[in-house]
């Protein structure tokens, strides 16, 4: 009795709701299809909360707006090119939109700069001290704590606007700890989706599921834009609001592990050769071994022991691809932050953009940067070799990026076409690495299974490529003053860097698959079972 009150305990609310209304339990395959929708939603609240900051610049340090033809609200709402000779100076939103102190100052920009610098060092930070966390508590409850914080800190920095506030550090100190909160996020929903899926398909499913960062994008410009007329406090309180309600729902409906609710877990093998044990017979084997363990290392929620930073950093793999994702991520943020501002600066078909058409335009790049991590991840999983795939993808990119320098200026349509592959290939490897490379990892079978490292694992590769997300635009922002062409140098020299740190294992791949080749029968190649594993286990 006193097991099933335990097991009782770790079952989210909602479904033990569900469970009574309908009076048998989901099947597995309806669990996975709840985890992804889940954490979709979860982690596309966590990009829509983040934007709030880039939609209310313009107004917190504001220039004359313009406005014409197309309505204020950005593209897929309004208009994708908007030509400057097409539009004039609205006096009246010019007058009420006079800027709030103190952002509206000679300073305003760099205070600006300041704010978005504080709160990538305290996610980035906070994104390893997370990981561990994650791992060793709760993750269902974690997230939630995770996400119901960041609405309350992105609620807040919004609320200065009612209150009237205009200390700086009032401002700072919401984004530094909206920050921490935020770091929570991304270790905790790989972590899970590592734990109800095994790695046959993994690349795929992940690499669809990744699409959730452009859709939280576009979905929190959208909803900041919308509240904007009403003051700029609603367009952090609106996208608050978002990740708090979205935070209750992880609360009731994400189990964590399969066997919170009686399902063995993805990763698990049937202990007898040749023999496929049914759900039932393997939860009783699991609940047999936790019952002969002394060492409190059980696959549920409750008790199970979590690996420290240097015994995550040993697992092998997790170096390479951390460093990088360091280089990657430089060249993919780099995108993300400045390439709005180079399509304005950059005649493009004979004439020049305004910068909302240039604020339009730049989210294709991230359209095909969703193609880019569905076919990244598909690819892995044909050939089961991850660290080719990212390695191959960002060779890829840098021609894709020299054509886009040198032919993108020709028309919008070849602008658009080329920024489009570029995005492909530049987010390819971006999305494979922190979602199903670090799956594969934090299930390595160095730990032979007796320890949780998916949230630690996850948070060091993601937490490394965060240092670099806040490099790339800072070394942008000094090689842009001269010349862009040393600005697409520094993408190229990063994204070959990337490239190479992952040749040492990408030959490994190579050789392996040769050789299963050469000594499969008749030269067939072996087939990979869904529990061995992806990466190679290098000792």
């Amino acid at each position: 009795m006193a097991m099933n009150l335990v097991e009782t305990r770790k079952i989210p609310p909602g479904i033990l709701l569900v469970r009574k209304i309908r009076g048998r339990n989901w099947s597995l395959k309806t669990y996975r299809y709840v985890i992804l929708i889940v954490t979709f939603i979860a982690y596309t609240s966590y990009h829509a909360s983040r934007k709030p900051s880039s939609i209310v610049k313009s107004v917190l340090d504001p220039e004359p707006r313009k406005v014409g033809s197309g309505s204020i609200y950005p593209w897929p709402i309004g208009n994708v090119f908007v030509k400057d000779n097409d539009v004039v100076v609205d006096q009246v939103v010019k007058h009420k939109y006079s800027g709030w102190y103190p952002f509206n100052g000679l300073d305003g920009t760099s205070k600006l700069g300041e704010i978005d610098v504080a709160f990538l060092s305290c996610y980035s930070l906070g994104m390893y001290v997370a990981g561990h966390l994650g791992d060793t508590l709760d993750l269902r409850l974690f997230l939630t704590t995770g996400m119901i914080g960041s609405g309350i800190f992105v609620g807040l920095f919004g609320m200065g606007y009612f209150w009237n506030i205009h200390a700086f550090w009032f401002y700072l100190v919401m984004q530094m700890v909206a920050g921490l909160f935020q770091a929570t996020g991304w270790p905790s929903v790989v972590a899970v989706i590592g734990n109800w899926f095994g790695k046959r398909r993994r690349g795929l499913i992940m690499g669809v599921w990744n699409a959730h960062t452009s859709i939280g994008n576009i979905s929190g410009s959208l909803l900041a834009a919308s509240v904007l007329d009403y003051g700029w406090g609603w367009s952090f309180i609106v996208p608050g609001a978002f990740i708090f309600i979205a935070g209750i729902m992880v609360f009731l409906f994400l189990p964590a592990y399969p066997e919170d609710v009686g399902f063995p877990g993805a990763n698990f093998s049937p202990p007898t050769p040749g023999r496929t044990a049914s759900p039932r017979d393997e939860e009783a084997a699991q609940t047999q071994k936790r019952n002969d363990n002394d060492s409190g290392t059980s696959h549920g929620s409750g008790i199970k022991t979590s690996v420290g930073l240097l015994q995550a950093c040993s697992i092998p793999g997790v170096i390479p691809f951390a460093l990088c994702l360091f280089f990657s991520k430089l060249v993919a943020y780099t995108f993300l932050y400045w390439l709005p501002f180079y399509l304005s600066q950059t005649e493009i078909g004979g004439e020049y953009m305004s910068v909302k058409s240039a604020g339009n335009l730049s989210t294709l790049f991230d359209v095909g940067g969703i193609f880019g991590g569905i076919l990244a991840g598909y690819v892995s999983d044909k050939l089961k070799a991850r660290a080719t795939t990212a390695a191959s993808f960002m060779l890829c990119a840098i021609p894709a990026m020299a054509c886009y320098c040198i032919f993108g200026n020709m028309s919008k349509t070849i602008n658009i076409v080329l920024m489009m592959i570029a995005g492909l290939f530049v987010n390819g490897p971006y999305a494979l690495i922190t979602t199903a490379v670090s799956a594969d990892l934090g299930t390595h079978s160095s730990l032979k299974g007796d320890s949780r490292a998916l949230a630690t694992v996850t948070a060091i590769i993601d937490g490394t490529g965060s240092v670099g997300a806040a490099l790339g635009p800072l070394l942008t922002g000094f090689l842009s003053t001269k010349s862009w062409d040393a600005v697409f140098w520094m993408l190229y020299v990063g994204a070959f860097i990337a490239a190479v740190l992952l040749f040492p294992l990408a030959l490994t791949e190579v050789t392996r698959k040769i050789e299963s080749s050469s000594n499969a029968p008749g030269g067939l190649h072996v087939k990979v079972t869904a529990t061995q594993p992806l990466l190679g286990d290098q000792k």
